[in-house]
Parts: C-alpha cells; structure tokens; sequence
C-alpha cells in the first residue's frame, strides 16, 4: 500500500461524499482547500446539483470519471454502502474525515485493494505532507 504522501501526490481525482454547498460547513472548506491545491473534486450529494463549480452526482456510481480517492464526510453508520460503492467504481483510496470511523467497512476496502486512511482531515495531511 502507498504511504498517504504518495497517494496524496499522485491522486488527481477526488470524490467526496457528503459535499454540502453551505460555505460553512466543513466539507465545503475542505474540499474547496483540495480543490485550490490542484485537485479535481466532485461533488456526491443526492440533495446538491453543484457544488464548487463541479456538477454533483446522486452516488459514486454515477460518476463517469475514474476516481483516485473517495472522501467521506458522512457519519460512521453510512460508511459500508459508500465502501461498496467505492469498491464496485475501483476506486484507490477511502478516506474517512475525521469522527468518521467504521473498523468492519475499512477491513473489506483492504481485503478489495483499496488504501484506506480513517478518522484524519485531508486537508490537515495536505498541508503537513505536501505544502
């Protein structure tokens, strides 16, 4: 598996479940920081039509780009629907933000192939990692 710095480096892509167009939450923050720092970032929400410019999808398998990492900011009890999905797209990375943590979903990710980081910030590790 890829240290979190090499995924970070060589990740383009990056769909986050949960994005909420409302300024102040953090999902909006957070993506908007991935989003300046050179990522492409989709928005997955079934109740937004875009978000940070980029049209929004009901769910990852509507998405119709390969995507690098799947960034969850939903809570915990929601996580191993999104795994399943993240496997089914072939996805490299769930990257659970943090507060979000689901032990039993993280374990069938790695048992599938997938990296998967839990109950860390995206944006903190960016900025530690790569800034």
């Amino acid at each position: 598996m890829p240290s979190v710095l090499e995924l970070l480096r060589t990740s383009r892509i990056i769909a986050v479940v949960g994005l909420s167009s409302k300024r102040w939450r953090p999902s909006f923050g957070v993506s908007e920081y991935m989003q300046r720092a050179g990522y492409r970032i989709i928005p997955v929400n079934p109740g937004e039509t875009e978000v940070l410019g980029e049209r929004s999808y009901s769910g990852l398998e509507q998405v119709p780009e390969k995507v690098d990492i799947v960034d969850v900011f939903r809570r915990s009890e929601f996580v191993p629907e999104i795994v399943e999905q993240a496997i089914r797209i072939g996805a490299r990375a769930v990257w659970l933000q943090e507060g979000v943590v689901h032990e039993e979903a993280a374990a069938k990710a790695r048992a599938a192939g997938l990296m998967v980081v839990m109950d860390r910030c995206i944006l903190k590790e960016h900025r530690k990692l790569v800034d």
